[in-house]
């Protein structure tokens, strides 16, 4: 048998390995496009970044991020129940201390038990007030800000060098078991060559 035969499943391996490396680094390069033998190539990333910040835009602003669940969670029970201490600490400053120095007439007539009083429906209109105020000011803010534009502009102006270096940090792994998966099959398929060689010689 001839020893050189042996030699396919090892060069198998390194073309299997090779092509997915060089697949690997087509993803980001080369950054600018380059015309080799009248084909012009260019890293999948730098070519479709554009439409990639477009796509992303649109999900962030449609999918990701809602401005009316945003509203919803800023005005749940659970989160003015949080800022209710807050609130009525305010409240009881302004009547004890900023009315009688702005209005001192008027809070000479105002007691403990009036501003009691005065507190609990200060508290009642504002638990009923403030769910409104948030959905209005959260459609407000959506009119305002076109998320999907800031995204889409972001990562359109994103560095591909950056992408590259926060993406090989993430998958780094998984991009060596492409490779060496790559050389296992080349592998696997030169013995198969030398297998049909042998016994159909």
């Amino acid at each position: 048998m001839n020893i050189w035969l042996w030699l396919i499943p090892v060069i198998s391996a390194f073309i299997g390995w090779f092509t997915n490396w060089i697949a690997i680094k087509m993803l980001f390069h080369p950054r600018n496009p380059v015309s080799v033998l009248g084909i012009t190539v260019q890293g999948i990333f730098p070519k479709r970044q554009q439409q990639f910040a477009q796509k992303l835009g649109k999900l962030v602003s449609e999918e990701l991020l809602s401005f009316d669940e945003i509203a919803n969670t800023i005005s749940s029970p659970g989160n003015l129940e949080k800022v209710q201490p807050l609130i009525e600490k305010h409240i009881d400053h302004f009547l004890r201390e900023k009315l009688a120095t702005e209005m001192p007439m008027i809070s000479m007539f105002i007691g403990d038990k009036t501003i009691g009083k005065l507190k609990a429906v200060f508290m009642e209109e504002l638990t009923t007030l403030f769910p409104s105020l948030m959905h209005e000011y959260a459609a407000e803010l959506k009119e305002q800000l076109d998320l999907e534009k800031i995204v889409t502009e972001k990562v359109a102006a994103f560095s591909t060098d950056k992408l590259e270096t926060i993406l090989l940090q993430i998958m780094s792994k998984e991009f060596k078991f492409v490779e060496i998966l790559g050389g296992v099959l080349g592998f696997i398929i030169g013995l198969l060559q030398v297998a049909i060689t042998v016994f159909t010689a």
